[in-house]
């Protein structure tokens, strides 16, 4: 009765080759090509599997236990500390934890997997990917203007660290007003949006984040018309204030390399 052999993908496809260079259908240069290795391991692949057949192209270490098998005791030894001691530690930390304090040589992986198995951590979910759908630009230069502050030591220890107040036109891209101040307040960005004023007009709305000077962020608040007083001051001149619900809704104007040339 023939024997069962058991074979994985890469040993079958070895034995398709050694079959080949048997048949004297391909040369040895080929096959080391072919399997990627070199032409001495051909030959003595080659001559394995004519001694020995397909049995010769299987790995003798199948079934046998690694040299690299962390022994019984340290294995009982490491389960018990990572049920006791550093219960509640994640892999890493206990990975760390055993290597340094207890002098345990063992792989981050061997921590996670005997964590796993003896119920004492579980892998997170990976996050969900919230992909936000790009917001279409508003047709007419001005019917809507993007504002926001980036702080930064624009000056380079020459000065104090400052704010450059940004409006952009969300039409064209095209900034309309820069400003440095020294801090995001009401009086700083009333000054710029005066001077934005004098020079375009009035637009349709502005468009910022949820900083508090544009938005009562305080749950439960009295204020009444929950307007902030920038708010107010741009109901007045009906100048509508839309505040953007995530970062990517907006124009990220926060990063300082990107305005540094603009400023200069």
């Amino acid at each position: 009765m023939d024997e069962l052999l058991t074979m994985s993908s890469k040993e079958i496809s070895k034995l398709e080759v050694m079959q080949r260079l048997k048949e004297k259908s391909l040369s040895q240069r080929a096959a080391a090509e072919m399997l990627n290795v070199s032409v001495r391991q051909v030959k003595r692949m080659f001559k394995s599997y004519r001694e020995k057949g397909a049995a010769g192209l299987v790995s003798q270490r199948r079934g046998r236990v690694s040299n690299h098998r962390l022994g019984e005791e340290t294995l009982e030894r490491a389960l018990d500390l990572l049920g006791s001691k550093y219960r509640g530690f994640g892999p890493t930390l206990a990975c760390e934890k055993l290597v340094e304090v207890e002098g345990i040589k063992i792989s981050k992986e061997s921590v996670r997997k005997m964590m796993m198995v003896a119920g004492l951590w579980k892998a997170r979910r990976a996050r969900k990917i919230v992909t936000h759908q790009m917001r279409a630009r508003r047709p007419c230069f001005g019917e809507l203007v993007q504002i926001d502050g980036s702080p930064h030591d624009w000056f380079e220890g020459r000065a104090a660290g400052c704010v450059l107040l940004v409006f952009i036109d969300d039409a064209t891209g095209k900034l309309l007003q820069l400003l440095f101040v020294e801090s995001e307040s009401f009086f700083s960005y009333c000054a710029a949006a005066q001077a934005y004023f004098e020079c375009y007009g009035k637009p349709v709305a502005f468009y910022s984040d949820k900083h508090g000077i544009f938005r009562v962020n305080m749950p439960n608040s009295l204020t009444g018309d929950n307007l902030t007083q920038f708010g107010r001051a741009m109901q007045e001149l009906d100048i509508q204030i839309i505040c953007a619900n995530t970062p990517q809704a907006k124009v990220a104007l926060n990063a300082p390399t990107r305005l540094c040339k603009i400023a200069w």
